[in-house]
């Protein structure tokens, strides 16, 4: 899978020493990483913002940009 370069997501930070330097949300604790894991295990966008106490428009901005990023990445053969 294509690595991603989160410093290109406006809504994302990584801040050290704040959840060990994790890509989280902009002003959150909530790491990129437990979006998509919660969207694996089920969750909907809705679901998540209501857990998580985010916005749905933070984490369709996180989708977004990973998609456009994923989109655009080399396909290897």
């Amino acid at each position: 899978m294509a690595q991603l370069d989160w410093s290109q997501c406006a809504a994302v930070e990584s801040v050290p020493g704040k959840v060990g330097g994790a890509w989280i949300l902009k002003h959150t604790r909530m790491p990129v990483q437990t979006i998509f894991e919660n969207l694996e295990a089920g969750l909907s966008v809705k679901e998540i913002t209501e857990v998580f106490d985010v916005t749905e428009e933070e984490v369709k901005a996180v989708l977004h940009f990973a998609t456009q990023s994923l989109a655009k990445a080399p396909v290897h053969g």
